[in-house]
């Protein structure tokens, strides 16, 4: 590689990034070396490949520019279709005319340099005189490009045709279309598979999507099949003049162009050299007669790919050939090509739907081990409606996807901010962490994991030990606390609440203990419900690399202000005050009236002493 300055890219870790802007004395913009993953340069390449496809498409249609004329008054005549050969030569010309300015942009684009391969996954080479030479030492690449794109059909069909037209050589007109035809075809096909792997090999791919793949398997199928049947179509052409000449009836060939004037009968080539059941047996060249009886461009089109998908799809069935030897040998390449295509086909359909369907088709996998196993331990039918209504409700607002396994293996800078995006909104509502700082909210949003839980489900008993703090996002959950003689104070969470904050708490207590604190009440789901989660490893891994920013009295006092379990003592302890105010405030009652005031006001304290009363730090 010759000596070049370096650049810095960031969006490929895996070439090599020395690169130089050279320029030339036509101009900065024509000499400036590109570079080959740029999102232009990639839409350019399939562009590219879909025109390399077009071209594989127009060419066996250039055997429909010779006509074989039926018109009932008039003689039967080989000639040539003037408009459709131009409309194909424009075409043809056109597509050459793309590839043409590929092989041009080979010159402006970086490549992969071979002698990097040894380490790592290559090295784009950035100097413009190596990519030139590089380029014109390729065999595969400048002289295969340059041989795709001649004009042989378009120099076949209105230098060569018209003198063999005017010579009746309508024999020798047909092998040279075949012959140009099959030389080039092969040519392009390879040129087609080679262009896709270079390109794959520098961008990592080229069609990403799946609905791209499976399109495009369906077009070259359909490729294949027009191929097929315009060959057939070409070789009935010669089968039917031989037939003819038999017969001692001449197909005369058209004085221009435009039209025939010849002089024979309609009636008897017809009879004689294009019916079905006549004298002759045509073999697999039977399904052409419509096409060759025929003065409709749609027929001569159409009707050449239909029967050509129905050979390559029956993998040569309807094919029944006489004992020539060509015909013989046709049949046997039909018959494994199309065995090839078809296989690869339905392979590519089945891969097709493999991934659109794997998601769905492992949930119901794991639905019928899950029944197979409860039925197997036999569990009531209560805890197993328990099960599939939850399995029902996860469907629903997962579509069977794991998020947190999607984005696992992300790079971490990646992850973290797909996370925050996700997750942001909701921890800020939170109003104890809106004074914290991005740097902790990043990592709290990193760490929080999704929970989903069904409907009447206890996520949280009184009693049980806080495992994680919950931020609930859809859905509501009732909080109940025991107090006093079978009574139960009760709350309700919306979307957006949190609960669990116990764990802060526990977390920021020094001396540290390892028991976990134990819930002041039970929360149960009064509907389906979408959370996020902070398990107490996780929250204490936040609280100790971000202590400084949890221990303020501040944010503790936030804490309180909005737990719902200092809330609800508040409640309790308020409400208790109020009614000992208005006892005092009552003025002169009598004894029995001051023993029942008496009675509730013993009542009340004892519903005060027996509601425990969170703690936290800051006691």
């Amino acid at each position: 590689m010759s000596s070049s300055s370096s650049r810095s890219y960031s969006d490929s870790p895996c070439f090599g990034t020395d690169s130089i802007a050279r320029t030339c004395w036509w101009g900065p913009i024509l000499c400036r070396v590109l570079d080959p993953r740029s999102k232009n340069i990639k839409r350019w390449n399939r562009g590219v490949l879909l025109a390399r496809g077009l071209a594989l498409a127009v060419d066996p249609l250039f055997f429909n520019v010779m006509y074989m004329s039926t018109v009932q008054n008039g003689p039967p005549c080989f000639y040539m279709h003037f408009v459709l050969a131009i409309v194909l030569t424009v075409v043809r010309t056109c597509v050459d005319l793309v590839h043409l300015c590929h092989v041009w942009l080979q010159f402006r684009l970086a490549y992969v340099s071979s002698e990097s391969m040894v380490v790592g996954c290559g090295k784009l080479v950035w100097d413009a005189r190596a990519i030139a030479s590089h380029n014109r030492r390729s065999f595969k690449g400048i002289w295969l490009d340059s041989f795709v794109i001649l004009p042989v059909p378009q120099v076949v069909i209105w230098f060569v045709v018209p003198k063999l037209l005017k010579e009746n050589g309508i024999n020798l007109i047909m092998t040279i279309l075949l012959v140009t035809y099959f030389v080039q075809f092969f040519a392009k096909l390879y040129h087609s598979i080679y262009l896709l792997k270079k390109l794959q090999k520098v961008t990592g791919y080229i069609f990403g999507s799946v609905w791209w793949r499976f399109n495009l398997n369906l077009l070259a199928y359909l490729i294949a099949a027009h191929c097929d049947m315009s060959t057939k179509c070409n070789l009935s052409l010669v089968c039917s003049e031989a037939r003819c000449n038999n017969q001692h009836i001449q197909l005369a060939s058209g004085k221009n162009l435009m039209g025939n004037q010849c002089g024979a009968n309609l009636t008897a080539i017809r009879s004689f050299c294009l019916d079905e059941d006549g004298p002759y047996n045509y073999g697999i060249y039977l399904q052409a007669l419509p096409v060759l009886s025929s003065n409709s461009l749609a027929v001569k089109i159409l009707y050449p790919i239909f029967w050509g998908l129905l050979c390559l799809s029956s993998f040569g069935n309807v094919l029944a050939p006489t004992s020539n030897v060509l015909e013989v040998i046709f049949s046997i390449c039909i018959t494994l090509g199309g065995l090839a295509l078809f296989t690869t086909l339905v392979a590519n359909i089945q891969v097709f739907l493999h991934t659109l369907m794997a998601t769905k088709k492992n949930v119901l996998l794991k639905h019928r081990d899950m029944v197979r196993w409860m039925k197997r331990r036999q569990l009531p039918l209560h805890l197993r409606r328990r099960v599939h209504r939850f399995e029902r409700q996860r469907w629903a607002a997962m579509e069977g996807q794991d998020e947190m396994q999607l984005i696992k293996d992300l790079p971490d800078g990646l992850r973290r901010d797909i996370k925050r995006y996700l997750c942001i909104d909701l921890v800020k509502k939170v109003p104890p962490f809106q004074m914290l700082d991005d740097l902790i909210l990043d990592n709290i949003c990193d760490l929080v994991t999704p929970h989903i839980y069904g409907k009447g489900e206890k996520i949280i008993r009184e009693g049980d030990p806080v495992q994680r703090m919950v931020f609930v996002v859809h859905g509501r959950v009732r909080r109940s606390q025991a107090l006093n003689r079978g009574f139960i104070g009760t709350s309700m969470l919306q979307p957006g609440s949190f609960f669990g904050d116990e764990l802060l708490a526990w977390c920021l207590r020094r001396p540290f203990i390892d028991r976990l604190p134990s819930s002041s009440a039970t929360f149960v789901c009064v509907e389906s419900i979408e959370a996020y989660c902070l398990d107490a490893d996780q929250l204490r891994y936040i609280t100790d690399h971000f202590r400084y920013q949890f221990a303020g009295d501040r944010l503790m006092r936030t804490m309180r202000y909005y737990s719902s379990n200092w809330r609800s003592w508040a409640a309790v302890t308020i409400q208790i005050a109020w009614r000992r105010n208005r006892t005092r405030t009552k003025g002169t009652v009598s004894r029995l009236m001051h023993n029942i005031g008496t009675e509730s006001l013993l009542r009340h304290y004892a519903v005060y002493f027996m509601s425990l009363k969170p703690q936290d730090h800051l006691e």
